[in-house]
């Protein structure tokens, strides 16, 4: 007997041991901890496998406020704090930018420029308009503090600022562009290519309403950029080393104080026209604590400005901004998907998901938001760190966005060792499975083996006595 359970006590402890290690292909992306790094991290989470459907709660569970018919043929409304996509309408239809392009110009310029530097514009600036275009009459030579470029910029919409400015911060108009696509990129951008800085007709100069929302999203969170672009009353550019006169000029946008199409939330944005285009419009607004960006390409003139009011008050009355803890968004991840797994411990990896804020209708609840993987963006690794992004989808609607970011002290997160599977081909996230193993079910039922065993073997050994018992008496 002794040697038996030996025996069991050692299959006991190989099974438990390979049991807490088993990992097989699989359904979701993993997370240990939102908010600040954990180290040491023992168990990831899984979320939901499809980025915006949920099909196992009632729909009705998922209502969503009835938005307002617009003309505009492609619109996008989002909360430029969480991300949250409140409303769209072909938000990822190719079109032409016009003007509105000049927000990303005037971005990056704040983002490498001091605003007390001197832009000398080029005889290529000077000349690169025509007398259809937008332009302040800048000539060869002449020379505006990068802060008066701005100005002539955003407010204005001169074309000759927009050349002058990509020449300034990246010597060429061609190395400006392509600074212009990788920063595109990296806002959360996934279907434009900027060709010139000015969004002068070019077919090869493309974006869509949900880029340029991305976009837009950046620029509203420099503080520079709205201090700038909020601007409504009058902005005075004195004479130059090549102008005698002074320049004056208000911003564009109708929708600023004092303007045909006022509205007492909107904190600036971006006009925009080409006969390709139609009439384009970025605009920014806020109140109480919700900053929304609307973006309405391919519209009217005036609905152009109509279709933004009749969004904004439709987002104002309907949504509210959930303050989301780690706990709260930990709370998304549910028990069934939970594993564990020995990378976690012996590698040392490090989970990072920041999410502070979620976007939800005003009679919709938390606890009816899942995570889901975002599949308009690719994985990305360097340095052995891994990136993907996230979205808290309530039903069918994204109400928050995110970034999982995993590293490891040991520089060996391979992807192998992660809870996605990468593909080589285009860096996307593929799924895993895992079996959800609960290693105390193990060992209940191993011992209930083991108990069984034991009691067969008592019996068999007992039945044994029996029969030599009696064979000894007959004797």
């Amino acid at each position: 007997m002794n040697k038996f359970f030996k025996r069991m006590t050692a299959v006991f402890l190989a099974v438990s041991t390979t049991a807490a290690s088993i990992l097989m292909p699989a359904t979701g992306i993993y997370a240990a901890e939102t908010a600040a790094t954990t180290q040491n991290t023992q168990a990831a989470q899984t979320t939901q496998n499809s980025q915006n459907t949920q099909t196992t709660k009632n729909t009705q569970e998922y209502d969503w406020p009835q938005a307002p018919d617009i003309v505009a043929q492609s619109a996008i409304l989002i909360d430029a704090d969480t991300g949250a996509i409140l409303y769209e309408k072909d938000a990822h239809a190719k079109g032409y930018p016009a003007s509105t392009t000049k927000i990303l110009t005037g971005l990056l310029t704040i983002e490498n420029c001091g605003l007390d530097e001197t832009v000398t514009f080029s005889s290529a600036a000077a000349n690169s308009v025509t007398y259809e275009d937008a332009s302040l009459g800048t000539k060869a030579g002449e020379q505006y503090s990068v802060e008066q470029a701005l100005y002539g910029l955003l407010l204005y919409s001169a074309n000759e600022i927009a050349y002058g400015l990509a020449e300034h911060v990246s010597g060429s108009l061609a190395a400006f562009t392509e600074l212009m696509n990788k920063r595109a990129k990296e806002l959360g951008a996934i279907n434009t290519h900027f060709s010139n800085a000015s969004g002068l007709h070019d077919v090869n100069h493309y974006t869509t309403a949900y880029d340029m929302a991305m976009i837009a999203k950046g620029c509203y969170n420099n503080s520079t950029f709205v201090n700038i672009d909020s601007t409504s009353t009058t902005y005075t550019i004195p004479p130059t080393n090549k102008t005698d006169t002074a320049r004056n000029f208000k911003h564009r946008h109708l929708m600023l104080k004092g303007r045909q199409y006022y509205y007492e939330y909107c904190k600036g944005g971006k006009t925009g026209f080409t006969d390709q285009a139609g009439y384009t419009l970025v605009t920014f607004a806020e109140k109480d604590d919700m900053r929304l960006i609307c973006v309405c390409f391919k519209s009217g003139d005036k609905e152009r400005f109509t279709d933004t009011r009749s969004l904004f008050d439709w987002g104002f009355a309907n949504f509210k901004k959930i303050t989301a803890s780690g706990g709260t968004i930990s709370s998304l991840f549910t028990s069934d998907s939970y594993y564990q797994s020995p990378v976690f411990n012996k590698y040392n990896l490090k989970f990072n998901l920041k999410a502070s804020t979620l976007t939800l209708p005003n009679n919709a609840s938390v606890g009816n938001v899942a995570m889901g993987i975002d599949n308009n963006y690719k994985t990305t690794s360097e340095n052995g760190i891994y990136t993907a992004h996230l979205n808290f989808n309530y039903g069918n609607n994204i109400v928050g966005t995110a970034k999982l970011t995993l590293s490891s002290d040991e520089n060996i997160a391979a992807a192998s060792n992660l809870p996605f599977a990468k593909d080589d081909n285009n860096s996307n996230l593929k799924q895993k499975k895992c079996i959800v193993i609960n290693i105390w079910g193990i060992v209940a039922v191993i011992a209930a083996i083991l108990i069984v065993l034991y009691i067969h073997s008592e019996v068999k050994r007992k039945k044994t006595q029996r029969r030599r018992y009696s064979g000894r008496k007959y004797l």
